[in-house]
């Protein structure tokens, strides 16, 4: 992924972790989200120092800006860090979704599978993000270490925040859990598998890691309350949209 005198020019998603969002597209929510205090987060956490150009920042630059994509913007085509033709995701060896899967569900459900804290099927994109967002308002994401590079992209990442606020989430039995917030840290890692094309957009990615190890952080102090779902309750219901990260 480093650049040779007679190679095209790098695209902006691999040397700027915010270059998506200077596009003009349609966003989620009306327009570009907010990451700056993500990005302080970061700033003020990381334990790598990752040389501009190097193969690690393109790396974590690639992946930040798909993120953005992936949680805010409203047409796969405009996703510019993905080849849109060929593009899929998974988790864990399972089955591999499409573009328009991650669009219709969101990146929390597709990375969260049911367990006694969440369950992707209660909770739709909008009230996934709210939830998680709400509870962590910023949650920070570094690369550690790059095992291979292009056309297939191995490496180790780190995902860190404050519990700020209570979790609120539906559990796989359908029933409301509450976890008060702690305010300590969640700190999870995993690996991830990235096949990309000769502009360095993605055309797969496989994300491995333990995914109960956030829950088993969120609820480390044992005071989960769980109530029966009320009728009509559709998932976290909390107002306004989850634009800042």
């Amino acid at each position: 992924m480093a650049a040779a005198d007679s190679a095209p020019a790098l695209p902006d998603y691999v040397l700027d972790c915010d270059a998506v969002l200077k596009d003009d597209v349609a966003w989620r929510y009306g327009r570009a989200p907010d990451y700056s205090k993500t990005r302080k987060v970061y700033e003020a956490g990381k334990t790598r120092n990752h040389e501009p150009g190097s193969l690690p920042s393109l790396v974590e630059n690639l992946v930040k800006n798909w993120e953005i994509e992936a949680s805010f913007k409203t047409r796969l085509e405009d996703w510019r860090t993905v080849d849109a033709s060929c593009y899929t995701f998974g988790l864990n060896g399972g089955p591999a979704r499409d573009g328009t899967h991650m669009l219709e569900v969101g990146t929390y459900n597709a990375l969260i599978p049911s367990n006694q804290y969440y369950d992707p099927e209660k909770l739709d994109f909008t009230t996934s993000h709210k939830a998680f967002k709400r509870m962590m308002p910023a949650f920070a994401w570094e690369v550690l270490e790059v095992y291979s590079g292009p056309p297939a992209v191995v490496f180790k990442w780190r995902h860190w925040g404050k519990m700020a606020n209570d979790y609120v989430g539906m559990n796989d039995k359908g029933e409301k859990v509450t976890v008060k917030a702690h305010g300590g840290d969640i700190d999870i890692q995993g690996l991830l598998v990235a096949k990309v094309n000769e502009k360095l957009q993605i055309q797969s990615i496989e994300v491995w890691n333990d995914p109960m190890e956030m829950f088993r952080q969120i609820g480390k102090n044992g005071d989960a309350v769980i109530t029966p779902r009320a009728e009509g309750e559709t998932g976290t219901e909390q107002p306004g949209c989850p634009m800042g990260h």
